[in-house]
């Protein structure tokens, strides 16, 4: 039921704000940025009314169609839910303009915290404690961005109706455009899971989901963050005509980090799986292994990717996460009916995937005036010494004989080789 809860949740907070928080740190003042701030608040109330005007009345026929009867209950947390995350969103754009990326993360840790803390604390309560902790987790830390608010009051002091009209016209493209691509890449992150349970049973789509999970989480996190304060420098990269530059560096930095670690989990996911979680993690680790290539180039492309809503080519970014969307559900289809085997879905699926981020990021260079090679360059620049940091883990895991026990001896080599992947890359980052 939680996992229900959450997904509706999630494909409702993308049109909370209709994409007009996106637009947020784009104006050159802050008043007019103010204007666009009130007019985002403004339609998520409206969105969560309408939501509730909605669902309450028909909450026993949404959660009989949803095949939850026990979900009928708990549907007003829906709105309310609806109305927290979009007030979040808006505050924490207003939060990305200011650059006051220290609140930004406090309050992604106290959402964390207060959403583990009210359900081990309400454990008592059942479902409505895991309810009510994923609705208030998710809106906690708004008093932190609220309070930036209030520091910045003399701004939104002159907004005016007249004001978040224009507002509403300059970025109409917003929700016109972009709230279809938002829609279009939650599509394409529930989908597979779905998919691979229809064609391949529920097990296979349990084992999808996990593995993911655990690859994706603290990606997400990482690429989120670097995301928010790529947008927020590139909005003035672009005034003074240096948007190209800025575009390049960030991919550099980002591939210098991640290829070395991700060449490592490619080659020894399946071993780590097994020895840290035990022998039944094998599979998991398998699948772990293929969608460490495909993690890898989501990471490196999707900071850059908020230059089409710099450049309000909001177009370019509904194509691609069509394609996405389409792609996904293309190589889960074929490999499930020609294959029927979860490991070769998800080759194929990632596979597919990697090919559109490499598109997308393809046409970001073109959109701003940088050669297309330079989607290669640091690829070919930093593989031999990922392959170098891999060396330890594969000796470990591939090369010692497996009759003996050598375990103390492969935690060892696949320490050396984290390390080897992590630390210099850091380093270089971070110069």
């Amino acid at each position: 039921m939680l996992a229900v809860f959450a997904s509706l949740l999630s494909i409702l907070s993308i049109v909370a704000s209709l994409r007009y928080q996106l637009a947020i740190p784009l104006p050159k003042t802050d008043e007019e940025a103010a204007n666009v701030t009130v007019l985002s608040l403004a339609v998520v109330v409206c969105i969560a009314s309408l939501t509730a005007a909605v669902v309450i009345p028909l909450s026993q026929t949404i959660a009989s169609a949803l095949n939850i009867p026990l979900l009928a209950g708990y549907l007003w947390l829906l709105p309310l839910g609806l109305l927290l995350v979009g007030t979040y969103e808006v505050l924490n754009y207003w939060a990305i303009r200011k650059r006051a990326f220290g609140a930004i993360a406090q309050t992604k840790l106290t959402q964390s915290l207060g959403t583990v803390g009210i359900q081990i604390g309400g454990y008592t309560l059942g479902p409505t404690a895991l309810l009510i902790g994923r609705v208030v987790g998710q809106a906690a830390g708004l008093y932190k961005l609220g309070a930036m608010l209030i520091r910045d009051r003399r701004r939104f002091a002159q907004v005016r109706v007249s004001g978040i009209k224009a507002s509403l016209k300059d970025y109409r493209s917003f929700p016109l455009v972009s709230t279809w691509s938002g829609l279009s890449s939650a599509g394409g992150a529930q989908l597979p899971p779905l998919l691979i349970a229809i064609i391949i049973g529920p097990v296979a789509a349990g084992l999808y989901a996990l593995t993911h999970r655990v690859l994706s989480l603290p990606i997400g996190v990482i690429s989120k963050s670097m995301g928010d304060v790529f947008y927020s420098e590139a909005v003035e990269a672009k005034l003074q005509g240096t948007l190209g530059s800025l575009v390049v560096d960030i991919y550099y930095k980002m591939v210098a980090a991640s290829l070395p670690i991700a060449m490592v989990l490619i080659i020894s996911a399946p071993e780590v799986f097994s020895v840290v979680f035990g022998e039944n993690w094998v599979r998991s680790g398998e699948l772990a292994s293929w969608m460490s290539f495909g993690v890898f180039f989501q990471f490196v492309t999707t900071p850059p990717g908020r230059v089409f809503l710099i450049l309000e080519r909001h177009g370019y970014a509904l194509i691609f996460q069509l394609a996405f969307l389409l792609t996904t559900a293309a190589s889960i289809i074929i490999g499930g009916w020609w294959f029927n085997d979860i490991i070769t879905i998800v080759a194929i699926l990632t596979f597919g995937r990697s090919v559109v981020y490499c598109c997308r990021f393809w046409k970001i260079l073109d959109l701003v005036d940088e050669d297309a090679q330079k989607l290669w360059i640091p690829l070919v620049k930093y593989l031999p010494y990922s392959i170098l940091c891999a060396l330890p883990a594969l000796f470990g895991f591939y090369m010692l004989d497996p009759s003996e026990n050598y375990l103390y001896i492969k935690i060892v080599l696949f320490v050396l080789s984290v390390l080897m992947s992590v630390v210099p890359p850091l380093k270089l980052v971070l110069k």
